[in-house]
């Protein structure tokens, strides 16, 4: 060992960062002839980690035993998150309490395990005690901080998230550009995505600390990302010739592949064929344990693969995978992956009929799974498609009042999502209905506020419904809330405005110093014409139920009188005016007064009638005389002997 180790020293000296492979040949030389050597094993293992030889690094910690781990700990839990062994990772480098290292291994480990809000702790404590002397350490913390924010924007913990808008510095660095811009993407702001993507396009071109090869590497996942927003934005022209300047097969991340595989079918213009899509996109490797899709892209890139199953007419297939999966978890649930599964279950369930006979095919799977979300969802959608708002409502209120009914905590987070709230309340905007739309925000509202975790967008929307409100307990709701969320956020804008409305009419002097924060009313006005205003007047709105858009806008000063209807004649060809008309002619031809049958017959036959009359037997027996008349006949009728007065025919003898 001592022959060997001065001159290992000696050529680590001579060496610079690009001799890795040369280290480790020098290690092995030295470990053939000292075995036990810790130092140089620990040297050794440095090596390996620079060539990304991860498993022989594990093999090296596993054969130099107990001394070897503890001296190389932050090697060790280094090697077990690049292979993947996430949980093993953070739980080592938890153990550790010399230096930044540990923290930052902690760190890396939570991000990929989706812990996005321990990260972002992390990453801020160690940019709040940073050190000079740690080199680019900095820029590095920036990065990873960046990229966190957005997975929290992803993950819907955006409340989590300090800065919502890009700062300068975030534009003087490709990375952080980037980062930057799927953020913006996780918010749904794609058109300023748009253009930091831009943004980290050109930074990266323009770049003197990267290869040409390097720049490639670099440039291919934003491209990828650029692809998704071109897509989205509608701009189908571009993301076709962006698509076809990808070169896929040299991204190096397996996971970012297999996104661009997908962005690349979907920015097609072509009509797509069903069966080649899902053939292409189900013939991609699987990926390895250190390169996975987050959660929200495992569920996108399932939701994908159902739609291609559901288009190839595979309905079978899709409803029998996808009930066994929702068998496997409990209900009701806000997971978008396990609601999109449903909504999958059911549009297989209806052969992706909409309409009547997708209901008529869905409905049944309500009995079986009342409180599933995504299946509530997918029939108050088919209800809206065929302009059915009322039963769209009666079927999302029945299913919110069976988890009012509910005791489970985790049941009233669901009841109150501010998903299914949105959804209740623009059913109600859409029937004018806006006490239930007041009643239904101040319920969320009341139980939000008592909760770490509120949502602040839910609570603006019932703030502002409140204080539309003439009762003087809602005022109060109202002022409550928006305490709250001026408390919470001093700087948002809304939450001044909303926080002087409340108190402006009962105490001036506690919002005076937030009405400074305002704009004023002056910067507000400049360049409104008072008096032009004033003389124009208050234009009237007509209501929606009496405004038709088929007719024409009369014009100003100008009322045309109605015109007056005039149907078309009925009169015969032969009529004379000047006859009068027979009072009778309605009458049918045998009720006439002029009517006289032919034949003997038929005199017979008009005889017999009684037009109204009494004859004489019926007189008889009712014993009144014969020429008293029950009721005027309708008609003069010629008197007759009856039937059985008359002669009767001899027998033939």
């Amino acid at each position: 060992m001592a022959s060997g180790l001065p001159t290992l020293n000696l050529l680590l000296k001579r060496t610079t960062i690009d001799d890795h492979e040369e280290i480790l040949r020098a290690c092995n030389n030295t470990l053939k002839q000292s075995r036990n050597d810790v130092e140089t094993k620990h040297i050794r293992i440095v090596a390996l980690l620079k060539l990304d030889r991860y498993d022989d690094v594990l093999q090296a910690l596993d054969e130099g035993g107990e001394e070897l781990r503890k001296r190389a700990h932050l090697e060790h839990a280094y090697v077990l998150y690049k292979s993947g062994n996430l949980e093993q990772a953070r739980a080592l480098a938890r153990q550790l309490d010399d230096g930044r290292g540990p923290r930052h291994v902690e760190a890396q480990a939570s991000y990929r395990l989706e812990d996005f809000a321990q990260a972002a702790n992390l990453y801020s404590d160690l940019s709040s005690t940073k050190q000079s002397s740690l080199g680019n350490e900095e820029n590095d913390l920036r990065i990873n901080g960046s990229a966190t924010d957005a997975q929290l924007e992803w993950k819907r913990q955006g409340h989590l998230v300090q800065k919502k808008k890009a700062r300068r510095e975030d534009l003087d660095a490709f990375e952080t550009a980037y980062n930057a811009a799927c953020a913006c993407i996780a918010r749904g702001e794609f058109g300023p995505g748009e253009i930091l993507l831009k943004r980290a396009k050109d930074l990266c071109i323009a770049s003197d600390e990267l290869s040409e090869d390097e720049k490639t590497a670099e440039l291919l996942p934003i491209s990828v990302q650029q692809l998704y927003v071109l897509g989205v934005l509608g701009k189908t022209e571009q993301a076709e010739t962006l698509a076809a300047q990808i070169a896929r097969n040299d991204i190096p991340d397996l996971s970012t592949r297999q996104l661009a595989q997908i962005n690349q079918l979907n920015a097609s213009t072509n009509p797509i064929n069903p069966y080649l899509s899902h053939r292409i996109v189900h013939s991609t490797i699987s990926l390895p344990k250190s390169d996975q899709l987050f959660d929200f892209q495992k569920t996108l890139t399932a939701q994908n693969e159902y739609a291609l199953e559901l288009l190839s007419s595979k309905f079978n297939g899709v409803a029998s995978s996808t009930s066994k999966i929702l068998s496997d978890h409990s209900m009701p649930t806000t997971s978008p992956n396990v609601n999109g599964i449903s909504i999958a279950n059911a549009a297989a369930k209806a052969q992706n009929q909409l309409g009547k006979m997708g209901l008529k095919s869905i409905l049944p799977l309500l009995e079986k799974r009342p409180r599933d979300v995504g299946l509530v969802l997918t029939i108050v959608h088919l209800y809206i498609l065929t302009n059915n708002h009322g039963s769209a409502i009666t079927v999302l209120e029945t299913f919110l009042r069976r988890l009012d009914e509910s005791a489970h905590a985790t049941d009233q987070d669901v009841r109150f999502a501010p998903g299914l709230v949105a959804v209740m309340i623009s059913l109600y905007s859409v029937q004018g209905r806006q006490s239930h739309v007041r009643i239904e925000l101040a319920k969320a509202a009341s139980y939000w506020r008592h909760k770490s975790k509120a949502p602040a967008s839910l609570l603006r929307a019932a703030g502002l419904s409140l204080l539309d409100s003439s009762n003087p307990d809602d005022l109060i709701t109202a002022g409550e809330i928006f305490d709250g969320l001026h408390k919470e956020d001093p700087g948002d804008k809304l939450g001044i405005a909303g926080y002087v409305a409340a108190h402006a009419t009962t105490n001036m002097s506690k919002v005076k110093s937030a009405v400074e924060k305002l704009t004023s009313i002056n910067r507000l006005t400049v360049g409104i014409d008072v008096d032009a205003l004033e003389t124009a007047g208050v234009p009237l709105v007509p209501a929606k139920s009496n405004f038709n858009m088929s007719k024409k806008r009369v014009a100003d000063g100008i009322l045309k009188p109605a015109k007056k209807r005039i149907r078309k004649s009925r009169l015969p060809k032969d009529h004379d005016p000047s006859k009068t008309a027979d009072p009778e002619r309605w009458l049918p031809l045998r009720d006439r007064s002029t009517y006289r049958p032919k034949g003997k017959k038929g005199k017979q036959k008009q005889a017999a009638l009684t037009q109204g009359g009494v004859n004489e037997k019926g007189a008889e027996a009712l014993n009144i005389e014969n020429t008293t008349v029950a009721a005027k006949p309708a008609s003069t009728v010629v008197s007759a002997p009856s039937a059985k007065q008359q002669k009767k025919k001899g027998k033939k003898k």
